[in-house]
C-alpha cells in the first residue's frame, strides 16, 4: 500500500509506503523537510496535518502535546500515514545546485581524534561532488542497508573528502565496526546533504554556537566557511564536553581563534578534571552566564537533545527570538538507544 502526502500550500506530492514514516519517505524521494533529531524529541519536523489520519509507534511521542495533537499537528520523523494525506509543511529553501543526491564513496582516511572519536575521511567520485551548505549532515548507508546520521565536518569549498567525526556508543554497530578497523577503500553510499542546519549568512546579527559533544562537528564547518568567505561578524564558540581529554582539534579552534579577530572560545566540561581552571557546568549554561540578555543574537546549537533541549526552553525567556535559533539535535538510532538503556539497566 502506498498513500500519498501533499504539502501545502502548493502542489508537490510524494508516496509514502505502507509503514515508512513521512519524513523518511520525502528524504527517499529528494525532498528536505524540516527535521533534526528524526527520532521525536526536538519538535523541528511539527507540522500540521490539513486532511489524512496518522499512527505512530509506540503511541503519540512525548513531545508532541495532547492539546497539539488535538489540534491536528504532527511529528513528522514518527508519523506513519493509515490515510492519503494533506500536510501543511514547507520544503527547506535552499540554493541552486544544493539537491539531496546519493552517492557511492569509500573510505580514503581513518583518524583517532581522541580516545572515543574518530574521523572518518569519504571520497566521492571524481565526477559527482557534493554540493552542500556548512552544517548539513548525510546519511551513510552501508551495504547491508544500514543507516546512520552524521554532520559534514568540512566547509564546502573543501569537498575533495567528506569529513565524519564518529563517536563510539555502547550497542552502537555501526560504531563497532568503525572502531574496530575499519579498512580502507571500504565502500559506503551517502545520501543527502540534509537538515536545516546550516550558517545563514544574510543577517548582521552576532553569533554564537553552541556544541556538545562532536556537535562541534557542523560548527566546524561553519567556522571553516564563514572564515573563508570573509564573514566578519562577532562569533563567540562555546563547545560542552564531559573532560579535558573530550576536547579534540583544540589546536585548530586555538589556531582559528589566533588568526580571526572576531572568534571567542569557551570551553567548559560538565565533569572537570583535577586542576582545571577553566569553566565548569552545563553549556547553555555558561551561555547564559555571559548573556543574559540574548535578544540581538543568532545562536547555532548543536549536539546533544539534553543541550538543544536546554537551549529551546531558556534562551527565549533570555529575549531571544525563536526564529534565530537553530539547532541539530544529535539523537542516537532507536536500536542505538535501545542498546544504551539496555547497558544501564543491567
Amino acid at each position: 500500500m502506498v498513500f500519498t502526502a501533499k504539502l501545502f500550500p502548493g502542489e508537490k506530492t510524494f508516496g509514502v509506503r505502507d509503514g515508512e514514516t513521512l519524513l523518511d519517505a520525502a528524504i527517499r524521494q529528494k525532498i528536505n523537510l524540516p527535521h533534526s533529531c528524526r527520532g521525536g524529541s526536538c519538535r523541528s519536523c511539527l507540522a500540521r496535518l490539513v486532511e489524512g489520519e496518522v499512527s505512530y509507534d509506540g503511541g503519540v511521542p512525548a513531545a508532541l502535546s495532547a492539546a497539539e495533537a488535538d489540534s491536528g499537528y504532527i511529528l513528522m520523523c514518527r508519523a506513519r500515514p493509515v490515510d492519503h494525506l494533506v500536510v501543511e509543511a514547507r520544503e527547506i529553501d535552499t540554493p541552486d545546485g544544493v539537491r539531496i543526491v546519493r552517492l557511492p564513496c569509500r573510505v580514503e582516511g581513518v583518524e583517532k581524534l581522541c580516545h572515543d572519536v574518530i574521523a572518518l575521511y569519504l571520497k566521492l567520485p571524481p565526477v559527482a561532488p557534493l554540493q552542500f551548505l556548512a552544517g548539513q549532515y548525510v546519511d551513510l548507508i552501508t551495504r547491508d542497508g544500514m543507516r546512520r546520521s552524521f554532520s559534514l565536518a568540512n566547509p564546502p569549498h573543501d569537498n575533495s573528502l567528506l569529513v565524519l567525526h564518529i563517536r563510539k556508543v555502547p550497542g552502537g554497530a555501526f560504531t563497532d565496526m568503525v572502531f574496530a578497523g575499519l579498512p580502507l577503500k571500504t565502500l559506503f553510499r551517502i545520501e543527502g546533504p540534509l537538515g536545516g542546519f546550516y550558517l545563514r549568512e544574510d543577517s548582521d546579527r552576532p553569533v554564537i554556537m553552541m556544541a556538545g559533544g562532536t556537535g562541534i562537528a557542523p560548527v566546524r564547518s561553519m567556522l571553516l566557511h564563514a572564515f573563508e568567505s570573509g564573514f566578519d561578524r562577532p562569533i563567540q564558540l562555546y563547545w560542552g564536553v564531559r573532560s579535558e581529554r573530550d576536547l579534540y582539534e583544540r589546536d585548530l579552534i586555538q589556531s582559528l581563534v589566533a588568526d580571526n579577530g572576531n572568534l571567542s572560545y569557551v570551553a567548559v566540561l560538565s565533569e572537570p578534571d583535577a586542576g582545571w581552571s577553566g569553566r565548569n557546568g552545563f553549556v547553555h549554561t555558561a551561555v547564559l552566564e555571559d548573556h543574559p540578555d540574548l535578544s540581538s543574537y543568532t545562536i547555532y546549537a548543536s549536539g546533544p537533545p539534553p543541550m538543544v533541549d536546554g537551549a529551546i526552553d531558556q534562551f527565549p525567556k533570555h529575549g531571544l527570538d525563536p526564529l534565530h535559533l537553530h539547532f541539530d539535535s544529535f539523537e542516537f538510532a532507536p536500536e542505538v538507544q535501545q542498546a544504551i538503556r539496555d547497558s544501564q539497566s543491567a
